[in-house]
């Protein structure tokens, strides 16, 4: 299974495109937020605390399209809230089908049920489905109980009515490999087209602060899970590159890419990325692409991004690395992330310990904790852990 051939030529084609015309900063998924309200309150969300008349705001079906087609990018993540509150949703994502772009509708699946028949299967169109982990871990994250055992079955209805689905997975504390690896295989035996993961990214407006990894501790705990995953006989499948999976597991020394994943909500064009929310809006795409002081931002250049590693900032980073890089991004993905041996320093690290070269990167303000490792373990298994994307 995997990304359909379909969706990967088209992608793979347009960056073709964007290196060949010159261009260093182009999108590659545009972060659609139609509207924030949301029939759930997780701990570690920082999209619902605004006021009531701010939640009960929507994008129009015309405010989403125009932005699709201002922003260019062939997919479109939409997110929110949950976007199956907004009662015009059905027609937004037909109108970005009607425009070839691959659509990814981001829901905690609680209204799907009695949703469904509103969408019909289509390449260019996916249901991404929340789920944190197995029934005990999603319930907690999500602050509700039950909402597991509603999620399942209406997967399970998805698959059989012949949608795409994928599984929106988030990391957070007191997560363990053996936990993990346990849900990737249950959601691998439900059939789901691929699992998209990351650790969870510390919002300031969040519920609860305690709930989110270290940098240093997301990466180990990515080692772990790889090494579980080189046991299975059946390989995880993911939604992602195979060298955005090296690099969680800390192979690979990335800034992030915050232009990759340009976001359109309420309030314009949120700059610089999806998950940093008051630092601004533009009036325009192109705004936000030339007005926006991108060098003030990423990891070793802002306290706010310290821990990211989230996969909206740091995919089009791998992407644009595997094409740079075909050789190295083909063998992570044949030999899957390396879960051994000395992890690439961070850039906030090397800012640290390496005088600048140029004026770019600014000294890291606040101190990083680099934790010991107090454990190891391995696997005499050559079935490694892979990517299919």
């Amino acid at each position: 299974m995997g990304i359909p051939f379909l969706q990967k030529y088209r992608v793979g084609s347009y960056i073709l495109k964007q290196k060949i015309r010159g261009n260093k900063r182009y999108p590659l998924v545009l972060m659609l937020e139609p509207l924030f309200q949301c029939n759930l309150a997780c701990a570690g969300c920082g999209k619902i605390d605004y006021p009531d008349d701010t939640l009960r705001r929507r994008l129009s079906v015309q405010d989403c399209l125009d932005a699709v087609d201002e922003c260019g990018a062939p997919v479109v993540s939409i997110a929110g809230g949950e976007p199956l509150i907004h009662k015009e949703m059905p027609q937004i994502v037909e109108g970005i089908i009607k425009r070839k772009k691959f659509v990814y509708l981001c829901t905690n699946a609680l209204l799907l049920a009695d949703r469904m028949d509103d969408y019909r299967p289509s390449p260019y169109f996916t249901f991404s489905i929340h789920l944190d982990g197995n029934k005990e871990r999603h319930d907690t994250s999500v602050c509700r109980e039950g909402v597991y055992d509603k999620v399942i079955p209406v997967i399970q209805e998805a698959l059989k009515r012949g949608f795409r689905v994928t599984v929106n997975c988030t990391l957070f504390q007191n997560e363990t490999a053996e936990e993990v690896a346990e849900f990737f295989d249950t959601v691998t035996e439900l059939g789901v087209e691929g699992i998209n993961v990351s650790p969870g990214f510390s919002y300031e407006h969040a519920p609860r602060q305690d709930v989110f990894l270290q940098r240093s501790v997301s990466k180990r705990l990515f080692r772990a899970i790889f090494q579980e995953g080189k046991k299975r006989k059946q390989a995880w499948r993911f939604n992602h590159s195979s060298l955005y999976l090296d690099f969680l597991a800390g192979n690979q020394n990335y800034q992030c890419t915050a232009w990759g994943n340009p976001t359109r909500n309420l309030f314009g064009w949120q700059s610089p990325c999806y998950l940093l929310v008051d630092e601004g809006y533009a009036n325009s795409f192109r705004e936000l692409m030339e007005e926006t002081d991108w060098d003030n931002y990423g990891v070793g250049n802002n306290p706010k991004c310290a821990n990211c590693m989230a996969h909206c900032g740091f995919e089009p980073t791998a992407i644009n690395d595997t094409f740079s890089n075909p050789i190295k991004a083909l063998r992570v993905s044949l030999q899957g992330p390396r879960t051994e041996g000395p992890m690439a320093p961070d850039p906030s690290q090397k800012n640290l310990t390496t005088p600048k070269t140029n004026g770019s990167q600014k000294e890291f303000p606040i101190s990083v904790i680099v934790e010991q490792k107090t454990g190891s373990s391995s696997s005499s298994s050559n079935n490694f852990t892979r990517s299919d994307n």
